[in-house]
């Protein structure tokens, strides 16, 4: 299935034993090489992410892939979009789904709109995790950035104008910085006022997307820890608006989401892999 939520378009492969059967072993595996050609836009359908469902404890297991092949522990805006097929699938308001970030819980809002718990934000150094212990506030690079992680890693910079910084320059730079051992996300934020923010990103191992939902939690957590918002705002991104909402059980991320078709790989693609 191809899906987005907000522009940030991902593939979905539904990887569930059917109902009835056993569980037993997937019916297919994906690796790296796999994800990475499914992700090419020319060679392959193209994608942000790709997200497997699979069977699981709860109502589902999602993993996510990035675009370069490498694995993800999160991808919010994936899990919402997933969350709303599952939902409609079963005729239910209400989902457990797991991921390697933990358990999370969705719930249909109504008029379109899926909200996910995306869980509590890390926010000491080694479950982010950085280098080397530091204060995760404020990070010794310039700008003086803050580092959160949302089952992945993310930087944050606030600036007074994101359209003054090349995001294309930039973002690779500090997707590689030192600091961050296992890569990182990075945001170019801008606080509009004390509920609302406007937002870009630049995603590791994919390159700058129209919006990213762990980003949007990344940010807004990182934006009440500064003091600059409250805990509930308004995040607009390059393709649309997501609503965070950090809450006691964890950080709560509603937006729309789209499926744009299903389909089947040929096996012409799939040989040509091996």
């Amino acid at each position: 299935m191809k899906m987005h939520g907000l522009g940030n378009d991902f593939v979905v492969l539904d990887a569930r034993a059917p109902k009835g059967e056993d569980s037993g072993p997937p019916p297919f595996t994906v690796t790296p090489a796999l994800a990475k050609a499914v992700g090419h836009r020319h060679f392959g359908v193209g994608f942000d992410q790709l997200a497997v469902i699979s069977n699981g404890t709860g109502d589902a297991h999602l993993t996510f892939y990035n675009a370069d092949g490498s694995v993800s522990a999160a991808c919010g805006n994936a899990t919402r979009c997933i969350a709303r097929f599952l939902m409609e699938e079963s005729g239910s308001s209400t989902l457990h789904l797991t991921t390697d970030r933990g358990d999370l819980a969705a719930q249909d809002m109504g008029d379109g709109l899926t909200a996910v718990n995306m869980g509590q934000p890390q926010l000491d150094w080694d479950e982010i995790p950085l280098a080397h212990r530091m204060d995760t506030l404020a990070l010794p690079i310039d700008g003086g950035p803050t580092a959160t992680g949302m089952g992945n890693p993310h930087c944050t910079f606030f600036v007074d104008d994101i359209g003054a910084v090349d995001l294309e320059q930039f973002g690779p730079t500090i997707e590689h910085h030192p600091l961050y051992p296992e890569r990182t996300n990075v945001q170019i934020a801008q606080i509009i006022d004390t509920d609302h923010i406007r937002m870009r990103v630049w995603e590791r191992g994919v390159g700058i997307t129209l919006a990213s939902g762990s980003s949007s939690c990344a940010t807004a957590v990182a934006a009440a820890r500064k003091g600059l918002t409250g805990r509930k705002v308004r995040v607009d991104l390059d393709g649309g608006t997501l609503y965070i909402d950090w809450r006691d059980d964890g950080v709560w991320m509603t937006g729309p989401s789209a499926h744009v078709f299903s389909g089947t790989l040929t096996r012409d693609f799939l040989d040509g892999l091996a």
